[in-house]
This record gives structure tokens, sequence and C-alpha cells, in this order.
């Protein structure tokens, strides 16, 4: 009897920022070199290590952005390298820093929602950006919910 292997553990964040245009907001996307790809920042976890911690220092290696995690967003489920990948990802705002580029993250654009949605690689990142743009569910009891 064979069992599955375990999944690979990993987080991170739908990175955003107020527009500079004050209107609006910004979304952070990383290119990756080596899938050449553009994607949210995200990365494995170290062993002990909790998933929102991944994100926030994922985020940081990736970006050179400081950032605070905000609503939970779906983790994401995928095979990668022939073994299970679990993604949890929240909502962050950006802090500050300056992006340097590496071997891992070559590029970071800011961009609308709009023209993030088009340059994302995954529609599995597409489905987050619009996670992170749907409007909150109105409290229980309130108009419009179905319970």
């Amino acid at each position: 009897m064979t069992s599955d292997p375990p999944p690979v553990l990993a987080a991170g964040c739908v990175l955003w920022r107020p527009a500079a245009s004050g209107r609006g907001i910004e979304i952070a996307l990383v290119h990756r070199p080596k899938y050449d790809d553009w994607s949210h920042p995200k990365g494995k976890r170290k062993p002990g290590e909790s998933a929102a911690a991944c994100a926030l220092r994922e985020v940081l290696e990736e970006t050179g952005h400081r950032c605070e995690l905000g609503a939970r967003l779906p983790t994401v489920r995928y095979p990668a390298a022939g073994r299970p990948k679990e993604v949890d990802y929240w909502a962050a705002r950006a802090l500050g820093g300056t992006f340097v580029p590496g071997r891992e993250v070559d590029r970071l654009r800011w961009l609308p929602p709009e023209e993030a949605r088009t340059r994302l690689t995954q529609p599995r990142d597409r489905e987050l950006l619009d996670a992170l743009l749907a409007p909150p569910a109105p409290p229980a009891g309130q108009p419009g919910d179905a319970r």
C-alpha cells in the first residue's frame, strides 16, 4: 500500500497599495525567470514556520516590501513537480520598501487590477485577484444574505 506524498506547503500574498493617482489600487506582480511567468509573491514554508510568517517573509524577499496581512484569501492547491502543493494566501497592503532584482525574481510591476489580471500567467492567480477585489459579504441577517 502506498500513501500519497504530503503536500508542499507554501504561502503568499496578493500585495496591493493605493495608486499614486489617488484613485484605486495597484497590484504587485513578480516575474520569475526560471518559469518566465508573472505571479503573486509566494514561496515554500520553512520547517516550523507558520503560513502567515512565510507569507510576510516571501513578500519581503521577492518584492523588497514590508506588508501588513489583511483578509485571508482562498488556499490554492495544484500539482507541482509530481507532488501536491498547497499555498495559503492573504490580501496584504504594502508598507514600503525597495525592490532589488535577484535570481528568483528579476522584475516587479505595480499595475492597476485590470492590467494585473491580463499579465498574470496562471488562471489560479487571476482567481486570487478576483477574491481580493470581491465586495465583502453582507453581515448575517442583512439584505442579500442567502441564509
